[in-house]
């Protein structure tokens, strides 16, 4: 499928935060996110976003924009606070657009969008006995929100919008993990909602990230059921480990898709050797149409704001190294 939707050098919208950065201070805010674009432009991004920077981790675009959920006392081994869905989820307006629209005033390029996605929410906040009936049910609530969302960020001119669904790899295990509230089929239903718009330009991707690592061992059938059950634009894949089920996981995607191949790992300061990242890229190349790739690292840099994977300069380094893999593959054309 290829064509020239050239958003190459991409990363998941997470970034270190500057020090002392505080959400509830939105003069600071403002500074770090015209900062932050600064930044991404200098190292060549093909992407630009706020960093997250006025969020307190990446599923606050949405449980911060819409009623229905409680914020607990109870802390994740994630560093992820826990939510839970007292009511169906309403809207209390745009969540990302109006951000996206200050980044685009800022770049001359169309600002990117990342969004939890709404099988994930349901699957982590639903609790029986709190108002709700079920997961699915409180799935399909906030995929009406995202989609709805989703259209507003494309209409201001946004091209590039990410769901994240960190709990997708784990059930394409040959011995699925328990998927909690939301069952596989259900999780794919409830997202494929969100991405199911009835007008999308040519120019505009949805991209799906289903998990920051590839399960041991992948079932090809579930993985093959996994991008017909959402049809996403693009797919955002780990590739960083250099294991069979990373490539299986690239192997399985139908020609008519995009992919993004997290070839850096996000978690560890030491950088990659670029040749076995190239080799591993080449690799890929064998069975896939490379023009329909793009590269990035393997996951947000601070999807929580408080727990940063790396520190800043590590990030850069990884930033660059992303970037000249990129032009390794594709040369200067973006």
């Amino acid at each position: 499928m290829a064509d020239t939707f050239n958003y190459r050098i991409d990363h998941h919208g997470s970034l270190v935060r500057p020090a002392g950065l505080s959400t509830a201070d939105p003069e600071a805010v403002d500074t770090a996110v015209r900062e932050a674009v600064a930044y991404q432009r200098k190292l060549r991004s093909t992407v630009v976003t706020d960093g997250d920077f006025p969020r307190e981790d990446f599923r606050s675009a949405v449980l911060d924009g819409v009623s229905g959920f409680r914020r607990t006392d109870e802390v994740g081994p994630d560093g992820l606070v826990r939510w839970v869905a007292e009511a169906l989820p309403k809207a209390n307006g745009p969540l990302l657009a109006d951000w996206s629209a200050k980044l685009a005033e800022l770049t001359v390029i169309a600002p990117k969008a990342t969004l939890p996605s709404p099988a994930y929410l349901a699957a982590t906040t639903f609790q029986p006995g709190l108002g709700v009936s079920s997961a699915r049910e409180l799935g399909e609530a906030l995929a009406e929100i995202v989609r709805a969302e989703i259209e507003l960020l494309v209409s201001r001119g946004v091209r590039l919008i990410q769901l994240d669904n960190p709990l997708l790899l784990a059930q394409l295990s040959t011995d699925p993990a328990d998927p909690g509230a939301l069952s596989f089929a259900d999780a794919l239903a409830v997202d494929a909602l969100a991405v199911r718009l009835d007008e999308c330009p040519e120019s505009v991707r949805i991209g799906v990230a289903p998990g920051w690592s590839a399960p041991a061992e992948l079932d090809r059938a579930r993985a093959e059921q996994l991008y017909a059950g959402i049809a996403a634009d693009r797919w955002i894949l780990p590739f960083d480990q250099g294991t069979q089920a990373e490539l299986d996981l690239v192997k399985a995607l139908p020609d008519d898709r995009d992919f993004c191949l997290g070839v850096v790992d996000a978690t560890v300061p030491e950088l990659e050797d670029i040749d076995t990242v190239m080799s591993r890229i080449d690799t890929a190349g064998e069975f896939k149409d490379l023009e329909d790739g793009a590269v990035s690292p393997s996951r947000g840099f601070a999807d929580v704001a408080s727990r940063p994977l790396l520190t800043a300069e590590d990030q850069r380094r990884k930033l660059v190294l992303v970037e000249t893999v990129a032009r390794y593959c594709w040369g200067n054309e973006f």
